[in-house]
């Protein structure tokens, strides 16, 4: 928080720019490679006249990019998964981050305050943890606005929270929220909700009877199968709901 993360990728993007252009860069020195397209989904807002919430703008970008960024375009993503529930955005975020990675494999920074998202650097080669340097002083903070290796080790969200003038009885409170929230997790031994720990072994046991399915049920699944969603027209998506039904119904 405050540390100049959001700002360093948009200096990114600029340098980038300006570097295809021909134009001087601010640098002592700099290699910049063929990018063919810059794509960025930085901060939040609404669209109140077409009915979109900051969620719902924040997912129509990053599914643009999703769709569009191949490998020598840079992608800057800044706070996926924001705006939703903790376990549905930290589920995104790490969804995202996956493809970038895995799939579209384009040149990603990808700034985000789920701690959990930095051990995918122990499981994708491509991918590296940097963060913000700080320096905290009797709940009071100096940001250095100097990036260095290895992921960050807190957000210093109550920090800045007192420097934005929020009073000290609701700082107070808040201290005492998160360290019972810091003890809760310990004691649970799930730290990073549970999405990068192995899962438990499986207990061997006889097998339950699969349940018996009817051929409506089978022909719906068949059908299932058969859609993508992402590519299918208005009109398709219509007529697939259509064979749905006649499937339910089964022979007359």
């Amino acid at each position: 928080n405050m540390g100049g993360k959001s700002t360093y990728m948009r200096q990114t993007a600029l340098i980038v720019l300006l570097a295809s252009m021909g134009s001087f860069v601010p640098a002592a020195r700099a290699q910049i490679g063929p990018v063919d397209r810059i794509f960025t989904r930085i901060g939040a807002s609404d669209d109140l006249t077409s009915g979109r919430s900051t969620f719902m703008v924040e997912m129509t970008e990053a599914a643009n990019i999703l769709h569009n960024a191949g490998p020598e375009s840079l992608v800057l993503m800044d706070e996926i998964g924001r705006g939703t529930s903790t376990f549905d955005g930290l589920a995104l975020a790490l969804a995202c981050a996956e493809r970038l990675t895995r799939h579209n494999r384009a040149l990603t920074l990808f700034a985000t305050h789920y701690f959990e998202l930095t051990a995918l650097a122990e499981r994708e080669p491509a991918v590296a943890n940097v963060h913000t340097d700080a320096m905290e002083h009797e709940h009071s903070i100096v940001f250095l606005h100097q990036v260095r290796e290895g992921p960050a080790n807190q957000s210093y969200g109550l920090q800045v929270a007192q420097l934005a003038g929020v009073p000290a009885d609701v700082l107070k409170l808040a201290r005492t929220h998160l360290r019972e929230l810091e003890d809760r997790a310990a004691a649970a031994d799930s730290p990073q909700l549970g999405l990068f720990t192995p899962a438990p072994p499986e207990v061997t046991s006889d097998p339950e009877p699969e349940p018996q399915t009817t051929p409506e049920e089978r022909a719906l699944k068949a059908l299932f199968e058969t859609l993508d969603p992402d590519e299918m027209s208005p009109r398709e998506a219509l007529d697939a709901l259509y064979r749905m039904k006649e499937a339910l119904r089964g022979p007359e």
